[in-house]
């Protein structure tokens, strides 16, 4: 097992010193990374970290005994163990995110608090890095609180735009939001999606709207704007973990930045639009990705059918 800290008299109170003794070593918090985005096998963990198995062996020990993670069987012969997050791990997501937050801004970034990036950033190479991924299985409450998969499972395709927030009333807005590059726009974005609805049905694809604002909050923005697809709140930043979506803070809230995923029926990303500077130009964009999408498709199933039929 790894030595945990040896804890002074002076450190029985303080919870940072009690935070750290746990999830306070590299390999640690990156295990809570990896698990929060679905990876939950001893050998793709190995894989997806690169330390050794015995490290890993000993950091997974420390994070059940902690009751960070669980330790789930899902194989008899030879017995093999999945280890998901508990509840208590899942406290720990915006721990990551905010440290992912501060990276972006502060070592990758100009130390700007901004809701977009530049095309060239490393955060944008991050993000489009996306395509080709799987989305893991996850629920988000939607805005009437109820539990709802953020893929669509009747329709090819899924457009998630995750947009920074939206309120119904302005003043409800924290202060200097106007100010911030990226933050403003939201309502612009939800009403030319639902103006479109009816376009991207037709194509093939459900719209979700995704941010981190309560269900209430979302509640409110929607039943203003009438908007007749769900928006999904990501308050617990369960789908941010997931992804490691680029996040930015205001109000002592984290938020999404602006950026959209359009994502197959088999929880693949198949595209990825971030930064969004245009979000007229944006919408358009997804709406096309999915129509090339549904066109690859098809002629894909074609082709696989003449094939099998030689």
């Amino acid at each position: 097992m790894p030595q945990r800290t040896r804890l002074t008299d002076a450190d029985a109170d303080c919870a940072i010193a009690q935070a750290l003794d746990v999830v306070g070593d590299w390999w640690t918090l990156l295990i809570v990374r990896d698990a929060a985005r679905g990876v939950h096998r001893f050998d793709a963990l190995q894989a997806e970290s690169g330390m050794s198995r015995k490290v890993l062996a000993e950091r997974l020990r420390l994070l059940v005994d902690a009751d960070v993670l669980s330790r789930e069987p899902y194989q008899d012969r030879p017995v093999r163990y999945e280890y998901r997050l508990t509840r208590r791990g899942r406290a720990l997501l915006p721990v990551l995110i905010a440290l992912q937050d501060w990276g972006d801004t502060w070592l990758l970034g100009e130390g700007e608090t901004m809701a977009t990036t530049a095309e060239a950033s490393q955060e944008a190479e991050r993000v489009h890095a996306l395509r080709g991924t799987h989305l893991p299985e996850l629920q988000l409450p939607d805005f009437d609180g109820e539990s709802r998969d953020p893929v669509a499972a009747d329709t090819p395709y899924t457009v998630l735009y995750c947009f920074p927030g939206a309120y119904a009333r302005p003043d409800a807005y924290p202060p200097g939001w106007a100010g911030i590059p990226g933050a403003p726009g939201c309502t612009l974005e939800s009403c030319t999606y639902r103006d479109q609805l009816a376009e991207f049905t037709a194509a093939g694809a459900t719209v979700h709207g995704v941010s981190a604002q309560r269900p209430d909050e979302q509640r409110a923005f929607a039943d203003k704007e009438r908007l007749r697809f769900p928006l999904l709140s990501d308050a617990d930043l369960t789908l941010t973990a997931a992804l490691r979506l680029p996040t930015f803070r205001v109000a002592g809230i984290s938020r999404l930045k602006r950026l959209t995923l359009v994502v197959g029926q088999d929880r693949t990303i198949r595209e990825v639009l971030y930064p969004i500077t245009d979000i007229g130009a944006s919408v358009e964009a997804a709406l096309a990705s999915v129509r090339a999408g549904v066109k690859a498709d098809v002629e894909s199933g074609v082709k696989n059918g003449r094939r099998g039929s030689g």
